[in-house]
């Protein structure tokens, strides 16, 4: 496509971009499912199935029949997809697969994911410095909660749209490099994190549109100038009215979520204590291809 649609100043690259980006936008979360038997080795047919759906709005769902409590499986599914650099985050096992679970002891008990609490909108890895970005991500879901754990799903092009719709400087603003701040943390058991700013859209080195947000109102601070609190107020009304671009999606055992890092959601949830609920989650610095 002729021109860059990120770009402010190409209004007819955006609107080509636009056109297209509404044209092909699922009407439903159904749209985004896509059956498959083995998500390691998937057939041709299954991963393009779901490759056309990353192409339309960065993410798809698979659902299989595998209940195999294997955190390989979306290590080899994310393969498929040149999905190859891990970021073995802390708090991941020694594969870089992290268990999403309830932990009622250790560092993660005191992290929300490892929680039954609900996480407000994000992307993860917005915490993370701009050379070490989530970029693609692999959710897979072993075992379903009693209750409640659904996530909202939102592609990030979408909200960019959305919002450069409404008013362009809201883009500017959120493309500023110090529009989010993530403030330094220090704790006695895990040391110190230091203080990391950035844009909330952003180009990575193929042109692609990248996003780093989240909703959470504490342990973030935001540019305070007009153009910025402005936006940001806008980004957060966006992500909490009703919205055809916002797909709910319970992962039940054998799905999994494959995506460009979109904007999410988590509901809270309740366990069966027989069967607690157990997800993997692999997060990586490349973007699906």
């Amino acid at each position: 496509m002729a021109g860059n649609p990120f770009d402010l100043d190409d209004n007819e690259a955006y609107l080509r971009w636009r056109d297209r980006k509404l044209a092909g936008a699922p009407s439903s979360v159904s749209d985004l499912i896509v059956e498959v038997h083995d998500p390691r080795a998937l057939t041709e047919a299954e991963r393009g199935a779901l490759m056309a759906r990353i192409e339309r709005c960065n993410m798809a769902i698979y659902a299989g029949s595998m209940r195999d409590e294997d955190a390989d499986i979306p290590r080899r599914l994310g393969e498929q997809f040149g999905l190859l650099r891990l970021d073995a985050n802390w708090l991941a096992g020694e594969d870089g697969i992290s268990e999403i679970r309830v932990f009622d002891d250790g560092t993660q008990k005191r992290y929300i994911p490892y929680t039954d609490r609900p996480i407000k909108w994000h992307t993860d890895g917005y915490y993370n410095p701009p050379a070490w970005q989530i970029r693609g991500m692999v959710l897979h879901c072993v075992r379903p909660a009693a209750s409640g754990g659904e996530n909202r799903l939102m592609d990030h092009e979408m909200a960019y749209l959305l919002l450069r719709d409404e008013a362009p400087e809201h883009i500017a603003a959120l493309m500023q490099p110090d529009a989010m701040l993530i403030p330094e943390r220090v704790d006695e058991k895990d040391g110190v994190r230091a203080a990391q700013g950035g844009p909330v859209f952003s180009l990575d080195s193929g042109g692609h549109l990248h996003m780093r947000y989240t909703a959470r109102t504490r342990s973030i601070a935001w540019k305070q100038d007009a153009a910025t609190q402005a936006a940001s107020a806008a980004l957060d009304r966006l992500l909490n009215l009703p919205s055809l671009h916002v797909f709910q999606a319970q992962l039940e055992a054998g799905m999994g979520l494959l995506c460009n890092n979109v904007l999410h959601d988590r509901a809270a949830f309740s366990d069966d204590p027989a069967r607690p609920r157990l997800l993997y989650r692999a997060r990586y610095l490349d973007r699906i291809t």
